[in-house]
């Protein structure tokens, strides 16, 4: 396998452009809505849209959020081999409110997913089993460990990292990065983590730490650096309409791992990356609007067999029966 990428999955209800945010007791209508899914399972969608052999490791059940990303990846060819399924609900669910140019979260974690960090002996578990290429991962409590052994495996470590994972544990993420082949932060995330009030300087100081850098800025493209250099890429960026920002950063690492492993160089891989957050920002989602409707092919069966139930309970209750189009009589 090319790639795996670890971590959680999340059901998203993706709400186009509004005003502003609602105050209490308010309510606001939003132009677009769709239904998608995010989490780790965007780079994989991504790395496979780039022609590599992905694989998703997370946890699954048999939850509306699973049954989403189950049949999604059997749509665009991830293999969900490295995941594993366990009773309950595992998906997070996450609300995108799109406003002021970009987008607010509020999501929530099943009890099975906690928010501290995945199943790091789960995922050792795939690496030894596995030994993937590259694989993709966030700066977890563990991820430390993870990083490790994929090292000691020969296999290729690309981390990513959030806002929240540096407010709650700068070392962990500075430690992690300093084991990474490539380090993937965007503008604000690097300088929260660095202290720095320009990115020239937070850069310099990531390069004390970091052998490979590469920036995500947006619109603005991506700067690439390492001790030889840096390199700002703009190629890649297409004009397009801008819908949701949810998802961009990932598949721009999606890409940017499958243009490595197919032998392009950081800044080529850059310019993949740049491209695939391109598309992302197009549609609303991580991975743009799936069809719910229809999702297990047991539903129409299911609540077939429910309204005959329904039916009978009526009959042996001596209500009025119904007519054949449903309707009361």
């Amino acid at each position: 396998m090319d790639l795996i990428a670890f971590g959680r999955v999340f059901l998203e209800m993706v709400f186009g452009q509004v005003a502003s945010l609602p105050g209490p007791g308010e309510e606001i209508f939003a132009d677009e809505f769709a239904i998608s899914c995010g989490g780790a399972v965007t780079v994989a969608t991504a790395a496979s849209y780039h022609g590599a052999q992905a694989g998703l490791a997370t946890l699954l059940s048999d939850d509306l959020g699973s049954r989403v990303v189950a049949e999604h990846c059997a749509r665009v060819g991830v293999d969900l081999s490295p995941s594993r399924h366990v009773p309950g609900r595992t998906a997070g669910i996450t609300v995108v409110l799109n406003f002021a140019g970009d987008r607010g979260f509020v999501s929530y974690l099943p009890p099975a997913q906690p928010v501290a960090g995945p199943d790091i002996a789960h995922f050792l578990e795939v690496l030894r089993d596995y030994r993937p290429a590259w694989c993709y991962v966030h700066p977890w409590p563990g991820a430390e460990e993870l990083i490790a052994e994929a090292r000691t495996l020969g296999i290729h470590v690309a981390l990513d990292v959030g806002l929240n994972a540096i407010a709650s544990d700068p070392r962990t993420v500075r430690s992690c990065a300093r084991r990474a082949d490539v380090f993937l932060p965007n503008t604000e995330e690097l300088m929260r983590l660095t202290g720095a009030r320009s990115l020239p300087a937070a850069i310099d100081v990531a390069l004390a730490w970091c052998r490979c850098l590469v920036v995500k800025r947006g619109a603005d493209g991506a700067i690439v650096a390492d001790q030889a250099g840096r390199t700002a890429v703009t190629d890649g960026i297409s004009a397009v309409g801008v819908r949701d920002l949810t998802g961009a950063g990932d598949a721009f690492a999606g890409a940017l791992i499958a243009a490595l492993h197919q032998g392009a160089s950081v800044t080529e891989a850059a310019a993949a990356g740049n491209a695939a957050g391109s598309r992302t920002v197009s549609v609303l989602g991580a991975v743009g609007e799936v069809d719910v409707e229809g999702l297990s092919p047991a539903a129409a069966p299911l609540a077939a067999a429910l309204l005959g139930a329904q039916r009978r309970a009526r009959n042996e209750l001596g209500a009025p029966a119904e007519r054949a189009d449903g309707q009361e009589p």
